[in-house]
């Protein structure tokens, strides 16, 4: 496992899905940007840190429309936590520019 997947481990999730995050830092895992194709991921780069609940959501796991949440509103989210997770790894040297 790489150095950024691992900078997941304990953090507290960055997705925040409203009414399914689970807030369990012990939970979260670096959830990756759709769009790799079957059995392929994104770049790390392009992941952000997220418990269980939510990445069960994002990934389909769990109905989205039991929890009111269309794709698109879902894409948003996640790309958000990409955002705050990449200033994370700014701000602690995981990443540079």
């Amino acid at each position: 496992m790489n150095k950024l997947r691992q900078s997941a481990k304990n953090q507290e999730c960055l997705v925040r899905i409203p009414g399914v995050c689970n807030r369990r830092t012990e939970t979260v895992v670096l959830a990756h940007l759709n769009g790799g194709g079957m059995g392929m991921k994104v770049s790390d780069l392009h992941g952000a840190f997220c418990c269980s609940s939510c990445h069960d959501l994002l990934d389909g796991r769990v109905s989205r429309s039991s929890h009111g949440y269309e794709g698109d509103m879902l894409k948003l989210m996640h790309y958000e936590g990409v955002r705050r997770t990449q200033e994370y790894w700014l701000a602690f040297g995981y990443i540079s520019i």
